[in-house]
């Protein structure tokens, strides 16, 4: 038997069954319905066995009922014949809950043996499952606690598998982070996480992401299909619930419908406890779903079995919690400690997407988790999880009830869980970055400063060598004009040591033409300013170095204003006068002071004769 890809609609009085088939006759096709059954089977072209034939068994989700009104259609395009089947609803205006669950809607099959291992006495497991007590999701349950039964570790969905990595050594590690779980009892697999966890915990890539957060910030801008699903819904949602239920904003694939078909409906005999876990690990695979949906915006890649198995200890654990801030506590430590944006940003994103999700109802949660099927059946080693966990997800969730999921959403949107509650100390290394980054500033300006400072003092320097450049200049002018100076007042040092040797030598005659004595002497030193006039008792030698030491000492001397007379050879006044005072300094006519006159500053250069001398 083959089942054909079929779909179901309604409006209030009508359920509508399309069934396409390849290649049938439309002379060869039953159809049986009633009540809740409904029956459809077809024989293809091609097939040459007689037994193999095209079947459609679905248990309706409502009762219809045959009184005239219904109706059928066919249809061939390309080969594919598309049967359109109108069944009348017993009651007009009743809503059929859960039509694109199509592995719920499939009749389940029968077992090949004679009795079966577990028979559902009385009422189904939905039944039971509907008239129990609702879960306290606020208070913590007890942690599971094995007991000496077959199943001595089990894992998997609802605890009900064991015995699995016995068999599947070479790929445990490339799946799990737990070894050896058949051995490993619950509490065991908590510590080893968590001590695994606080290991693989760097400080370093946290405050990397913590301040350099621009790529994060562009992560968050994305939005996933459940966002404006959600709006739609919230829009509407003051109107009726049969007009505008959740899975109206939740389309499903063509894809996604046949992997609905192909798998096999069953039943799951739970006891609460192990509800209880399915329901939290639930959430833990929704959670690490939607971080990778966010960081990768959308598109699938080589890592994207990699995320949501590691970050979820469900999954890489095969850990069973106890309460839903458990598992937000596991799953905000994974996300800082494993995948390559670890920040706090990302974990409260990750659950607000968990909450729209479970708000929009089990038509938008199966959608997520057969998209992680698919994932998983892309990665090689990961399809065990898919055979452990993900593919009965996909068959639970379609018979669970709506108010369940509506108060496991409230439950955990009442949950709070903030950076303290990871027990990573995230708070206090975020206040030390923040301290040393401050420092780190303060240094900066202040080194801003200083070099602010030396360029300063460099152009203050650099100004002062150009003052000093521009005065040595002008000193070494100066000097090369002094030494012009006492290069040419040398001349007439000599000039003049000549004439006193020849007045040592002939005898003195003065105007009137009489002859002096001998140590009478009469010199003239001019430097077209000036005029000396010297007389001196002492010998000739001495009076030679005195008139020198005089000479260099008047070279030092401010210069004089011009206008100066020029006295000759001998001055008219000498002329007059012949025997001078040798210890004054004669002026001139115009009452201006001669070469040697004394400088308003002490000089200690200026030699002056004295009285005593005389």
């Amino acid at each position: 038997m083959i089942t054909p890809a079929f779909e179901l609609t309604q409006d209030p009085d009508f359920l509508t069954v399309k069934i396409r088939v390849p290649y049938a006759r439309a002379s060869e096709f039953d159809i049986y319905f009633e009540g809740e059954d409904f029956k459809f089977y077809a024989k293809p072209y091609f097939l040459r066995q007689a037994s193999h034939f095209f079947a459609c068994r679905l248990t309706l989700p409502g009762r219809v009922v045959e009184d005239g009104r219904e109706k059928a259609s066919y249809n061939t395009d390309e080969g594919i014949s598309t049967f359109t089947i109108q069944l009348p609803k017993e009651v007009p205006g009743q809503y059929f809950e859960g039509l694109d669950m199509l592995t719920s809607l499939l009749a389940p099959k029968k077992s090949r043996s004679a009795k079966p291992l577990v028979e559902e006495m009385g009422a189904s497991a939905e039944l039971c499952e509907e008239n129990e007590e609702e879960f306290d999701w606020e208070v913590e349950q007890i942690p599971y606690e094995e007991s000496t039964s077959a199943l001595q570790h089990p894992y998997g969905f609802g605890n009900l598998r064991s015995g699995v990595f016995q068999r599947l050594q070479d790929e445990l590690s490339d799946v799990i982070d737990l070894k050896d779980p058949d051995q490993t009892p619950a509490k065991e697999r908590r510590r080893r996480r968590l001590a695994a966890e606080a290991a693989k915990f760097e400080p370093d890539h946290y405050l990397a992401d913590f301040f350099e957060d621009e790529p994060i910030k562009h992560l968050l801008k994305y939005k996933p299909w459940w966002i404006d699903a959600h709006k739609k819904m919230t829009a509407l949602q003051g109107e009726s619930l049969q007009e505008h239920d959740s899975p109206a904003f939740v389309v499903f694939s063509e894809e996604e419908r046949e992997q609905m078909r192909k798998f096999t409906n069953k039943s799951y005999l739970l006891d609460k406890r192990s509800r209880h876990h399915v329901y939290l690990g639930l959430i833990d695979i929704l959670l690490a779903y939607s971080y990778e949906i966010c960081v990768n915006e959308g598109d699938k890649n080589v890592e994207s079995s990699w995320n949501i198995r590691k970050l979820s200890a469900t999954l890489c654990w095969l850990e069973s919690f106890s309460s839903i801030h458990d598992v937000l506590v596991s799953f905000g430590r994974r996300v800082l400690c494993y995948p390559l944006y670890r920040h706090f940003g990302l974990v409260t994103r990750a659950l607000s997407d968990t909450v729209m999700i479970l708000q929009l109802g089990k038509a938008a949660v199966l959608k997520c988790l057969l998209d992680i099927h698919k994932i998983f059946m892309q990665s090689d080693p990961a399809y065990i999880l898919n055979d452990l966990f993900i593919t009965d997800y996909c068959i639970w969730i379609q018979k669970v009830q709506s108010k369940k999921l509506a108060a496991l959403c409230e439950s955990l949107q009442k949950t709070r869980l903030s950076k303290s509650h990871l027990g990573l100390e995230l708070e206090e290394l975020e206040a030390a970055a923040v301290l040393v980054q401050e420092e780190e500033k303060v240094l900066k300006a202040a080194g801003t400063v200083s070099k602010q400072q030396l360029l300063c003092s460099e152009s203050e320097t650099s100004d002062s060598e150009e003052s000093s450049s521009t005065s040595s200049s002008e000193t070494e002018s100066s000097d090369s004009d002094e030494q012009e100076s006492s290069t040419s007042e040398d001349g007439e040092i000599n000039s003049s040591q000549g004439m006193l040797q020849e007045e040592r030598t002939a005898p003195l005659i003065d105007c009137n033409g009489l002859r002096q004595a001998t140590n009478t002497l009469v010199m003239e030193v001019s430097d077209g300013k000036s005029e000396v006039s010297l007389q001196s008792s002492t010998p000739p030698g001495k009076l030679v170095e005195e008139l020198e030491m005089q000479i260099h000492s008047a070279m030092r001397l401010s210069e004089q204003p011009e206008g100066l007379a020029t006295a000759g050879c001998i001055s008219q006044e000498q002329e007059e006068n012949p025997a001078p005072e040798p210890d004054r300094f004669s002026e001139d006519a115009a009452g201006k002071g001669n070469f040697l006159e004394v400088s308003p500053k002490p000089n200690p250069f200026l030699f002056l004769s004295s009285t005593n001398e005389d």
